[in-house]
């Protein structure tokens, strides 16, 4: 049996005995014998150190046919994820684990590998980026630690790469990421120097990775509950600055996570929105760069637009602006504002801002096209003029014109 035993196991937590993942490892047990499969990564690490576990993953030494076929003797749908890579997501009732042949690198190029299957857990460890990744567990619970160091540095909150860092950064490129993402989610102390040494290094490396690979780490950074450390030593690093140019206030990023924090929030696109200037069209040129969604692109954009916002506005003023720009675009201005002036006491009342607008149930125009018909306009410009005219005094009445007065109004609009 290759590899360390830790002296700790984990016990049997609920996710280990759970049916999704009796029935997998029943089914590789069933084809490859009694410790065929161990669970790995994620889960392991973070059953250790008492996090939740969302994802299970199970690493084998069977290949990925023989994975296929066990699974689907079993009864066990199995989906080729990543079959060259020897990823099969097995999939029991709806709930999917992901099972993946013991590997190791053949050819690396920094954005992909060409991988050989193999049967050593020792060798499938050496391919994994950190100490705290390369753990496995039994079904029983007991944990086997290869590299020696993944359990302390674990609990330890250290972030070390397995092996020599600068060996690991050039077989991939996104690691350099990953390790402040890791860092940010799991790290406590100083981080490991010699990463960082190596990080600064290649830096300029990432500059080669698809974009999608280098917005879906920023995001998962940004998604941790504290990300303010590992995105300053990002900075330092140089990495920041290759990931993300228009990158420029950290000092806003860091106001933003205290106002967050206050009310239990955790925003990663406005947090990303928080390190860019207030300009719509650096937004929507970021969100370009990173392949955003059309929704994070418009939302993006719309949040680094500052327009309308200032400490102490009226009500009457607030509530006409969240009509044109909407709840969250109102709410994402006001915590941005909020976090460049860099009070968090709230000096200004951002907090009444926010609440106001929360609070609101945005109306709509009591009278529509069918009503100017109705009132005797004829189709055409004349209509689509006169309700927008209609929409401008409502809105400057403050919404409380009824259907009633409305129509009169359009009547004489129309008139």
């Amino acid at each position: 049996m290759s590899g360390k035993r830790a002296s700790e196991g984990l016990g049997q937590p609920a996710w280990m005995t759970a049916p999704a993942s009796v029935a997998v490892l029943d089914a590789l047990e069933a084809a490859g014998g009694e410790d065929c499969a161990r669970f790995v990564g994620g889960c392991v690490r973070n059953a250790l150190i008492g996090q939740p576990v969302a994802d299970i993953d199970v690493a084998t030494q069977l290949t990925p046919d023989a994975v296929v076929r066990a699974l689907q003797a079993a009864g066990v749908r199995a989906v080729p994820t990543g079959v060259e890579h020897g990823t099969v997501t097995a999939v029991h009732k709806g709930h999917p684990v992901e099972v993946t042949t013991l590997r190791r690198d053949v050819e690396t190029d920094g954005r992909r590998a060409v991988v050989a299957f193999t049967t050593d857990w020792a060798e499938d460890a050496q391919r994994r980026d950190f100490t705290l990744n390369s753990l496995y567990a039994r079904r029983d619970g007991g944990l086997f630690d290869p590299t020696g160091h993944g359990v302390a540095d674990a609990l330890a909150g250290r972030i070390v790469f397995v092996g020599d860092p600068e060996l690991r950064l050039r077989e991939d490129h996104l690691r350099a990421l990953r390790f402040f993402r890791f860092l940010a989610w799991y790290g406590r102390g100083e981080p490991d120097a010699a990463a960082l040494a190596a990080i600064r290094k290649l830096k300029d490396q990432v500059a080669s990775l698809a974009a999608e690979r280098i917005s879906a780490e920023l995001m998962k950074l940004l998604a941790a509950t504290d990300p303010r450390s590992a995105v300053r030593l990002m900075a330092e690093a140089g990495v920041l600055a290759v990931a993300l140019p228009a990158a420029c206030d950290l000092a806003r990023l860091d106001a933003l996570v205290e106002i967050e924090r206050e009310g239990g929030e955790c925003d990663p696109l406005l947090r990303l929105a928080a390190l860019l200037p207030d300009d719509p069209s650096v937004g929507l040129a970021a969100a370009q760069a990173l392949r955003l969604s059309n929704a994070q692109r418009d939302r993006l954009a719309a949040a680094l637009d500052p327009q309308g916002i200032r400490p102490g506005a009226d009500a009457k003023a607030a509530r006409a602006l969240i009509y044109r720009i909407g709840t969250e675009a109102f709410c994402d201005r006001v915590k941005l504002a909020w976090a460049k002036a860099g009070a968090t006491d709230d000096p200004v009342g951002w907090r009444g801002l926010l609440a106001a607008a929360r609070a609101w149930a945005v109306p709509v125009l009591p009278v529509n096209g069918t009503d100017a018909l109705a009132a005797g306009a004829t189709k055409g410009p004349k209509v689509g003029a006169a309700l927008r005219a209609l929409e401008a005094w409502w809105v400057e009445s403050d919404f409380q014109p009824g259907r009633e007065e409305a129509l009169a109004k359009l009547r004489s609009l129309l008139a």
